[in-house]
């Protein structure tokens, strides 16, 4: 069968965030450790897999996210990525509907071939709590505040500026502890953006930035991670006054998810570029 590699959110190759995708044929899913041992060997943050569903179900593909070690409970970019390659190899053009486990149907939308690709994601709303113990030792900063992410089960570590996101330099097997402790999938932190000068390379085009750890799923730093900003979009949307924002997530790759609220609904918004397009002989 056809697997491919794809950078999700940027117009770019070598950039955004790298995902396997895996076109099942019609039927029934593969033993969940053989999808395991292909997300190790593609040792992408997340592989996707995509099953085709019959006329009349809620939705057109099911979809599952596997990380290098675990199944992953939601995930942004590889879900733009299997929208991307719907559309360059099937010529799936408009609404896609993808049934995941945990979240519902998440649905693409999607225009000719070279225009972005939007996801209609469940936002996910965060409480402040207390900066757990540990916290600012693991990254190396201290954080101005700690919000926890509900069900998406991430911590939203809020730094006082973009020069300090850029500068987290964190201590991965402490952090994988911390997340074990806590019972989080990962940690991101953010900022405002500085603006003009900021050394970023994307000027002004941008109104906060991001990271993502994850180390105890096999994702050390995650170059752009589409399902957390389901959080950081109506933090960002709160305290700036805006409903259409644009995030910058500072990894080396770099990346940017613009995003919209829609009630309790948010919208993703990024362009894909295939790099690798092969066959798995297993």
């Amino acid at each position: 069968m056809r697997i491919h590699v794809v950078d999700a959110f940027t117009d770019r190759p070598f950039a955004g965030n790298p995902a396997g995708v895996c076109l099942l044929p019609a039927g029934q899913w593969p033993e969940e450790a053989w999808m395991q041992r292909v997300a190790a060997e593609m040792n992408h943050a997340e592989t996707a897999f995509a099953l085709p569903l019959p006329g009349g179900a809620e939705a057109d593909w099911a979809i599952r996210w596997f990380t290098p070690r675990v199944e992953a409970e939601l995930c942004g970019h590889a879900t733009l990525a299997t929208a991307h390659v719907l559309r360059t190899e099937r010529g799936l053009l408009g609404t896609v509907r993808f049934s995941s486990r945990l979240h519902g149907v998440l649905v693409a939308h999607t225009g000719e071939e070279g225009g972005g690709i939007t996801l209609d994601f469940p936002a996910a709303p965060a409480t402040a709590v207390p900066v757990p113990d540990g916290l600012s030792e693991a990254l190396g900063t201290k954080p101005e505040a700690a919000l926890h992410a509900g069900t998406l089960g991430d911590l939203l570590a809020v730094l006082p500026d973009e020069a300090a996101v850029h500068a987290v330099t964190p201590d991965g097997e402490a952090l994988a502890g911390l997340t074990r402790r806590e019972g989080l999938r990962g940690v991101v932190v953010t900022a405002p953006a500085a603006g003009p000068g900021s050394g970023s390379g994307f000027g002004s085009g941008y109104d906060f930035v991001s990271r993502f750890f994850a180390p105890a799923r096999g994702i050390p730093e995650d170059p752009v991670t589409g399902s957390a900003h389901t959080v950081l979009a109506p933090y960002w949307s709160a305290r700036l006054g805006r409903d259409a924002l644009t995030g910058l997530q500072a990894s080396e790759r770099t990346g940017l998810v613009r995003t919209a609220l829609d009630g309790d609904r948010v919208h993703l918004t990024g362009d894909a570029v295939t790099v690798l397009d092969g066959t798995l002989h297993v």
